[in-house]
């Protein structure tokens, strides 16, 4: 009997000691940092490394792949075997699986709550930062909760009466109505005091709340602009994650979680853009060295993880035209998005003033590299100036410009099997305060699943 005492004794004790670490364990995580690079596949990340050091020459390997927790997470939604960016972002930020087209809410249209609301009802700061829409689906994935992602103006006010301390991306599409005429949701955000500033310079360095958009909101309404392209006076994902950052150490220094979204990795697996793919992955990377840097001076209270909400455009690393070789060299001198170059070729197109096919070879020649970079056949040059002929003659900008960033795919190895997104499963990089749970071959619902239980809290 005494030894079968002492044996309770020691049990007992030992829960008292587990369950001492583990209020400890959830205690000592503060800071979490949740990036998501939207379809970005492994190819995306290995053809960026590649360009990383062969064409920007550098010694240093992509911050995220030297993270030492390195795995892989499935993507499909409850629907499909590949998932949209609502049932994605729904599964990254809920733990629930969704059907195609659904945000906030599982399969049966009920609502689910992420852990951004989670952790902010138990005092965590929340910024969401994207280079894309604030309302597109992977932010709004951590606020809102509607049966249809294309629901803008519900999306806005969700977002407006969330409380989350700062938010940025390229624009609110629910602002303006079916026949363009301006509603009332920026009165939501007023109402809910929320500082509103277009760019950087109006940043509220006082205001609890605060919302970034674009200065070219209206025009690029859901994109802030290439990374390949250099916009003057564009909004950059470094620089609003930085931003993020500087505002909740003001408001919330004690505990905070991030969602950084590297959105137009996606529009570029879209528009099968291998060079603007390869730039956009590394300005993913560079924002996530603001996080890496202060995870350097908080490691023990501080957690980063990296993931995709889906793979876009099935890229590969080599192609046919390349064999066994891939040349990122090859996409150096392109120095204009495959969307910013079909916007401007339907806006000379819309001019009626189209230029003679010397003129237009030499714009091709400064943005794309060709005959300096690229050094083109007859044959290839000839190729190239039918399709410009059928193109012009047939106003369609956008059959030139997959000719052209075809020319870049093919001579630098940059395969592609679609237009839409894949099922592929996507990478994750872990580092800090208990990366080794993410060690495993995950669902994307795990994650935050995993995340809640770091934090000791709960999703309801």
């Amino acid at each position: 009997m005494k030894l079968f005492y002492n044996v309770k004794k020691a049990i007992a004790a030992a829960g008292v000691i587990l369950l001492t670490a583990s209020a400890s364990y959830a205690a000592d995580l503060k800071y979490i940092f949740y990036f998501i690079g939207d379809g970005m596949g492994v190819a995306e990340v290995t053809n960026a490394q590649w360009f990383n050091k062969d064409v920007l020459k550098s010694e240093t390997p992509l911050l995220m792949t030297t993270f030492p927790v390195v795995s892989m997470i499935t993507t499909h939604s409850a629907s499909s075997g590949v998932t949209d960016s609502a049932a994605a972002g729904t599964a990254l930020s809920t733990g629930h699986k969704t059907k195609n087209g659904m945000l906030g809410m599982n399969a049966d249209t009920v609502a689910v709550t992420s852990i951004a609301k989670t952790l902010f009802d138990n005092g965590y700061g929340v910024g969401l930062v994207t280079t894309v829409a604030i309302d597109d689906a992977t932010p709004a994935a951590f606020y809102t909760h509607v049966p249809n992602r294309g629901m803008f103006y519900e999306i806005g006010k969700d977002l407006a009466a969330s409380g989350y301390q700062f938010a940025a991306g390229a624009s609110l599409r629910g602002r303006r109505d079916k026949n363009g005429k301006e509603n009332d949701l920026m009165d939501h955000f007023k109402k809910n005091n929320v500082a509103v500033s277009y760019g950087m310079d109006g940043i509220d360095k006082n205001a609890k709340r605060q919302l970034v958009l674009s200065p070219f909101h209206e025009k690029m309404n859901n994109e802030i602009g290439m990374a390949i392209d250099s916009l003057e006076n564009a909004l950059t994902l470094p620089e609003l994650t930085q931003a993020c950052l500087n505002h909740l150490m003001r408001t919330n220094p004690n505990r905070f979680f991030m969602m950084v979204e590297g959105g137009s990795i996606d529009h570029n697996g879209h528009s099968n853009d291998g060079g603007s793919s390869v730039r956009e992955v590394k300005n993913f990377d560079n924002a996530l060295k603001i996080a890496y840097d202060f995870y350097k001076k908080h490691p023990k209270e501080t957690l980063i993880i990296v993931t995709a909400d889906h793979e876009t455009g099935g890229m590969s690393v080599g192609c046919q035209s390349t064999g066994y070789s891939v040349r990122p060299e090859m996409a150096r001198g392109q120095k204009i998005s495959k969307e910013k170059f079909v916007e401007y070729c339907e806006e000379i197109i819309a001019s009626g003033n189209i230029p003679a096919w010397d003129n237009m070879y030499e714009y091709l020649k400064d943005k794309f590299g060709f005959d300096t970079v690229i050094k083109l056949s007859d044959k290839e040059i000839q190729a190239l100036k039918e399709e410009y002929a059928i193109s012009m003659m047939n106003k369609d900008a956008w059959r030139f410009g997959a000719a052209v960033c075809g020319v870049i795919n093919t001579k630098s190895g940059f395969g592609w099997t679609t237009g839409s997104h894949t099922g592929h499963p996507v990478p994750l990089y872990v580092i800090g305060y208990g990366a080794n749970n993410f060690s495993n071959f995950n669902d994307n619902t795990d994650l935050p699943k995993k995340i809640l239980k770091l934090t000791g809290k709960k999703a309801k």
